[in-house]
């Protein structure tokens, strides 16, 4: 049988179309498994951004972009929508020390107040430190440490990683300054709670103490929270070299911008 088999004879079909693709191997080699599972896991994600970018796109058309502060909406704020999953409980803990912050504050002035009613000589100047604290404090501290490692965790660039850590360091610094509370300094901290004590002033006291302790957890969550963030900086490689041209590339303007 052989000696008679034409040699140039086809084994293919007519029926076959010749542009057809190749049938899939039923026993893929490991290279190619590895090659079809990265494919697929980037198919994944791709649809994954796209549900993601289509659920903020339906949420600004319903609620706009700026949403926050809620009482007179600035700014887009959602540790939810802008923040990746594995970081939005550290940006979460950072948020609520800010708003820790606000509420220290407010009672700090109202300690003050107490404090000059208790026949203070320096309660005016206690008072008036206070109120300035309440109006600039809050403002700042969102502006310049809050708000730019909320960036650098959304956008990850190693610009808003160094003004965080500049800020964010004066801030640990006036944390300490608030804590002592030295008399004439706007600061119900922990002096000026030890005096009002010694002159059974309970009331300035007592909100002396809940201010004190406002302060103390805010700086010690703080400075927990720096320590982590550095660490993540120095892991993601972020150098001063990248964020000076990230600075030349995208100027101040991408510090108000989303993408």
């Amino acid at each position: 049988m052989s000696t008679h088999s034409n040699p140039f004879a086809s084994t293919h079909s007519l029926d076959t179309n010749p542009f057809d693709d190749p049938p899939p191997q039923s026993n893929p080699t490991p290279a190619e498994g590895t090659r079809l599972e990265e494919l697929r896991r980037r198919e994944q994600d791709l649809e994954r951004r796209e549900a993601e970018l289509n659920r903020k796109a339906e949420h600004i058309r319903r609620h706009g972009r700026n949403n926050w502060p809620p009482f007179f909406p600035l700014i887009f704020h959602s540790i939810r929508d802008e923040i990746p999953e594995a970081s939005r409980p550290l940006i979460t803990r950072l948020y609520q020390l800010w708003l820790v912050l606000l509420l220290t504050v407010i009672i700090n002035m109202i300690a003050c107040i107490f404090i000059l009613l208790g026949g203070s000589s320096d309660g005016g100047k206690d008072l008036g430190s206070s109120i300035g604290y309440l109006f600039v404090i809050p403002i700042a501290s969102f502006l310049l440490w809050y708000r730019p490692i909320y960036n650098g965790y959304m956008k990850e660039q190693a610009l808003y990683y160094y003004l965080y850590f500049i800020f964010g360091g004066f801030h640990l610094l006036f944390s300490i300054y608030m804590i002592i509370g030295v008399p004439s300094t706007g600061s119900a901290g922990l002096i000026q709670t030890i005096q009002q004590f010694v002159k059974h002033s309970w009331v300035a006291a007592i909100l002396g103490t809940v201010a004190t302790t406002g302060w103390v957890i805010q700086g010690l969550g703080n400075a927990f929270y720096y320590r982590q963030i550095y660490a993540h900086h120095t892991a993601a490689g972020h150098t001063m070299e990248k964020a000076k041209t990230e600075l030349a590339t995208h100027g101040a303007k991408a510090y108000f911008t989303r993408g």
